[in-house]
């Protein structure tokens, strides 16, 4: 899946993309939507703050969590990504909740979003067992 500048969905038949890759794709995304939350002058200005810092920061992290200098470092950079995603769902849930007729814009971000943190969840999981 990836998603377009308008929102909506596009499906391909590829392989799985990198984690990295996937994160850079939502902060892309993230980065766009602030920009419109960005003009508007009540409450979702400041909260857009809030996820651009949160919705850039996951893969920040992920990618430090490449660089790694031992597997602790690397669960730690992956559980801070793994926190940023959340934090990224709960802004873009809380901004929709303020606009229903707009709610349909932020469901493939949420996804996304959802879909990302599961992926790193695992990742942090399969790093602590050593795999």
């Amino acid at each position: 899946m990836s998603l377009q500048q308008d929102g909506k969905q596009t499906i391909r038949n590829e392989k799985p993309r990198e984690i990295t890759d996937r994160t850079f794709d939502l902060a892309l995304e993230i980065v766009r939507l602030c920009r419109r939350l960005e003009r508007q002058p009540d409450v979702c200005r400041t909260l857009s703050w809030q996820l651009l810092r949160s919705g850039t920061s996951i893969g920040a992290n992920m990618e430090e969590a490449q660089a790694a200098q031992s597997r602790a470092d690397f669960v730690s950079k992956c559980t801070v990504s793994l926190k940023e995603a959340r934090e990224t769902i709960y802004w873009l849930k809380l901004i929709r909740g303020l606009d229903p007729a707009k709610a349909g814009e932020f469901d493939p971000l949420i996804q996304e979003a959802d879909e990302v943190s599961r992926i790193i969840g695992t990742i942090v999981v399969n790093a602590k067992k050593g795999k």
